[in-house]
């Protein structure tokens, strides 16, 4: 009485009627547990070192393709740092100017040589490493100043700017031949 009905049994005559139609699906719907079966696949592979090296060899291509991007400037293969419009943005306002900043790593490394020889100019190197730092702070801060307004005019006042100050800093105090990504414009082409 509330039991299940009997499965009705399709018969030749039935599937008579059901003629293949041009754009429909033609078949029946697969059951879940069927695709879902076909879906499986176990959690530990049993071939271990098979599945070591296929894992190497696809580390090793996103290895690759990370490298040719930081090479190339494409945005797609970038790791995620340096992705996005904001930050290539940031990266071609940099690259565009000339900054002091870029010098003082070279600049420190010669003073720290200066001291080696205990010479009349290592104290007054010594001061003016001072000197450059300050001036290196002072003019990574207006530089930042005008990409914040120019990235606030491109992408509007609610664009998201956190992180990009030090981004900004960090590219800054790199020399231009190490800079990664590779800079994609020459000196007093900016970015529009």
């Amino acid at each position: 009485m509330f039991g299940r009905k009997d499965k009705v049994v399709e018969t030749p005559q039935d599937q008579a009627v059901h003629q293949p139609r041009e754009g429909a699906k033609n078949r029946p719907t697969p059951k879940r547990r069927d695709q879902e079966a076909a879906r499986k696949q176990p959690l530990v592979i049993t071939d271990r070192k098979a599945a070591k090296v296929a894992a190497r060899a696809k580390r090793m291509e996103q290895s690759t393709q990370m490298r040719q991007a930081m090479v190339t400037g494409d945005d797609r293969y970038l790791p995620p740092r340096d992705k996005g419009p904001l930050r290539r943005f940031v990266r071609d306002s940099v690259d565009a100017r000339w900054m002091v900043a870029e010098f003082l790593l070279p600049f420190m490394v010669l003073v720290l040589m200066l001291q080696f020889f205990r010479t009349s100019w290592a104290a007054t190197a010594f001061l003016l490493v001072y000197l450059l730092v300050l001036i290196a702070v002072v003019d990574g801060f207006f530089a930042w100043r005008g990409i914040k307004k120019r990235l606030k005019e491109k992408f509007g006042a609610d664009a998201n700017l956190k992180g990009l100050a030090p981004y900004a800093a960090m590219r800054m105090m790199q020399l231009r031949p190490t800079r990664m990504p590779r800079p994609q414009v020459g000196r007093g082409e900016y970015p529009s």
